[in-house]
């Protein structure tokens, strides 16, 4: 089984198969990790990107890294946090299970996601991480994954602690 692992730092420059890019519904760059993914990765991945014609929230699209040292970009659309109870959840959880049936399909050995939703999308990062550490280990077990390793990527120390403290929730239950 693959073993997930925390990173603090920056997710444009790890030497990993892939990375997971927090999109926007249109694919054409945004804020936060997004912006800083399509900045790293060159303009071959706007142009790109334009011809996938966007993504609905919950579903994930593979490119090229371009630019980047990984070889692959998963672009998923996380939930906008409206309190909850308009599917957050569900959506979020399957922003995780579309990224790694997508790693699967391009067998991937190293994935690494960031916070997906936590940053001006809002989602409460408690709650996130939570969603996040179970999809990823009951996807990782449910059936054979080419996945060896799964990189949670904080930027700042905040979001590091709150993975750091979900995980040893996590893996003490």
């Amino acid at each position: 089984m693959a073993k997930i692992e925390l990173v603090l730092g920056d997710i444009t420059t790890l030497k990993v198969d892939a990375i997971v890019n927090a999109a926007n519904n249109s694919l054409l760059g945004g804020g936060g990790v997004d912006g800083a993914i399509h900045r790293a990765a060159g303009t071959e991945l706007l142009d790109y990107c334009r011809s996938l014609k966007g993504c609905e929230t919950g579903q994930a699209k593979i490119t090229p890294g371009f630019n980047l040292p990984c070889r692959y970009v998963i672009h998923t659309v996380g939930p906008v946090w409206h309190g909850g109870d308009k599917g957050e959840p569900e959506l979020l959880k399957s922003c995780y299970v579309k990224s790694l049936e997508l790693a699967n399909q391009y067998q991937l050995d190293t994935l690494a996601f960031p916070a997906i939703s936590c940053g001006v999308y809002g989602y409460p990062a408690e709650q996130a991480t939570k969603i996040c550490i179970r999809t990823i280990h009951d996807k990782l077990n449910q059936s054979p994954m080419s996945l060896q390793t799964v990189l949670l990527v904080s930027f700042d120390a905040r979001m590091h602690q709150h993975y750091q403290q979900t995980l040893t929730e996590f893996t003490t239950a």
